[in-house]
């Protein structure tokens, strides 16, 4: 990809990042979620990973209502990274950071004492990741067929992934001592079981959204020879 296209791309999907994050209402997460996938789709692992970081720290510079920012500033590009990866058929780093947070979070004793039904989304996309990278291959092609599959399982993970990391840094990384009130398990647990039947709703609009508006941006792009770079890198 050229660098000019790069650069054009990046700030292209970073004020996208920066006005979903704007317009958000609703639910627990802000609207920057919904392109996480396409992001890393079309902008690979490295570039979609900053345009994510640049577009969700303006938008949070900008508007610093938050008091929860710092988990989005970082579960977003990492989500937008992996989504690179999976598109890519680069399923190990997805992987290692799936096997790394969740040994994490069950070493700790709050993760060991919270309902595991909060966080089957993120053990369902662990088995999916393999799948997921093997089938994104079909992205880059004109396979109506398998096509929407691929963008399906890559768009769960991907915000699984974004759970995944809120809920690493929230317990394990010890982001709860920054909140008085998450010093109590209890508070914590109330909140925690409140955002999972959220994140579950997030993960059906997701999906929704990706298979209704980025499977037909992907096979746009593919018609007219935006891949071509990347099928050549997908056959090595």
């Amino acid at each position: 990809m050229r660098k000019s296209l790069q650069l054009s791309l990046t700030a292209i999907f970073a004020a996208l990042h920066a006005v979903l994050y704007f317009i958000s209402f609703g639910l627990w997460r802000n609207w920057g979620i919904y392109l996480e996938s396409v992001e890393g789709i079309i902008l690979g692992p490295k570039i979609g990973f900053f345009a994510a970081l640049i577009g969700s720290t303006i938008g949070r510079i900008a508007n610093p209502t938050d008091p929860f920012w710092m988990f989005g500033i970082i579960a977003e590009p990492l989500s937008v990274l992996i989504a690179g990866f999976l598109s890519r058929a680069q399923w190990k780093p997805a992987l290692a950071a799936y096997v790394i947070m969740l040994s994490a979070y069950f070493a700790h004793p709050w993760g060991r004492a919270l309902p595991l039904w909060t966080i089957l989304d993120v053990l369902f996309a662990l088995v999916l990741i393999y799948p997921a990278a093997k089938l994104g291959r079909n992205l880059f092609t004109v396979d109506v067929k398998r096509l929407p599959i691929a963008m399906v399982l890559i768009s769960f993970v991907t915000i699984a992934t974004d759970s995944l990391v809120r809920v690493f840094l929230l317990v394990p990384a010890g982001f709860h001592n920054l909140f008085p009130y998450f010093a109590d398990y209890d508070v914590l647990y109330a909140i925690f079981v409140a955002a999972a039947v959220d994140s579950y709703i997030e993960d059906l609009i997701v999906v929704i959204v990706s298979f209704i508006a980025g499977v037909p941006l992907i096979l746009s792009l593919s018609k007219l020879g935006f891949w071509k770079e990347i099928k050549q890198e997908n056959k090595k």
